[in-house]
């Protein structure tokens, strides 16, 4: 028997060791059930303490988070607009090659265009108005003479 007792010592020390985990679970239970009970005592003035507490936090911050927020806007705004330019400079680009490729007059090109049309218009108006000396046409039988003109024979 004292053999068996020798062997069971071991148990017994293990049974020790349960019960005193089994008393710190039950301490750490009755802690938690006692803190839930403060809190449902208390959680109504500890939630209004929060919400003031949150409110002061959120008039101190709140003046320098819009100010962030204003510059984040900024900074967006302008990484927008540099986007739109690049993005509208690459859509010219590639049109004006497409043109080319088409062989469709640039409006530089056109541009000239007119403004050389205008410029032959004007000398056609000017010499429109200048009087105009016809002459007679040669006859068959005429000669040239040295002025050009004809000579009736």
């Amino acid at each position: 028997m004292a053999d068996h007792e020798k062997q069971t010592g071991g148990a017994s020390g293990a049974e020790a060791f349960a019960d005193s985990l089994r008393g710190s679970a039950r301490q750490i239970w009755l802690a938690g059930l006692g803190a839930l009970a403060r809190a449902q005592q208390e959680g109504g003035k500890l939630f209004e303490t929060l919400v003031r507490e949150g409110a002061s936090i959120q008039r101190e911050f709140k003046p320098d988070a819009q100010e962030r927020m204003a510059r984040a806007r900024e900074r967006m705004a302008d990484v927008s607009a540099k986007a739109s330019d690049r993005i509208e400079r690459m859509f010219d680009e590639r049109v004006a090659k497409a043109l080319e490729r088409l062989d469709v007059p640039l409006a530089g090109e056109l541009d000239a265009l007119r403004t050389r049309v205008d410029e032959l218009e004007r000398v056609l108006v000017s010499l429109a108005a200048k009087p105009v000396t016809r002459r007679r046409p040669r006859r068959e039988d005429e000669k040239p003479t040295a002025s050009g003109n004809s000579q009736e024979q």
